[in-house]
């Protein structure tokens, strides 16, 4: 099993920025990939980001994968050290509003429990 805990969500007004974390537990060996997912009201989860993982403890690289609608907007970041991914969220847009939510990629896929992200003047 493996445990992710998001944080970093909040009201923003448009042009802001936000950056959330997701901290990993439990069994994280098995995991080769995390990312972000988000789901506006009434429509499908879709992908924001993924990073590969794995590495040696203070590795922070990784390949990472964008949706087109955050690619020069977005970064996903990794630190193996604190098993945790960031996601910063520059010139945000109200077409952003979503609940973010972690996943943790390997056999299985682990979902955190997501966390509100608000663009709004």
């Amino acid at each position: 099993q493996v445990q992710l805990v998001e944080s970093g969500g909040g009201l923003v007004q448009p042009g802001e920025s936000l950056r959330l974390s997701c901290a990993a537990s439990g069994s994280i060996f098995a995991i080769n990939r995390m990312g972000w997912y988000r789901q506006a009201p009434g429509k499908q989860r879709e992908l924001v980001a993924t990073i590969t993982t794995g590495g040696y403890t203070n590795y922070t690289g990784g390949y990472t994968n964008y949706a087109d609608a955050v690619k020069g907007r977005f970064t996903i970041s990794r630190d193996n050290a604190k098993n945790t991914v960031y996601l910063q969220m520059n010139s945000l847009k109200p077409e952003d509003t979503a609940v973010y939510y972690c996943a943790a990629q390997g056999t299985l896929t682990y979902w955190g429990h997501g966390t509100q992200v608000t663009v709004s003047s």
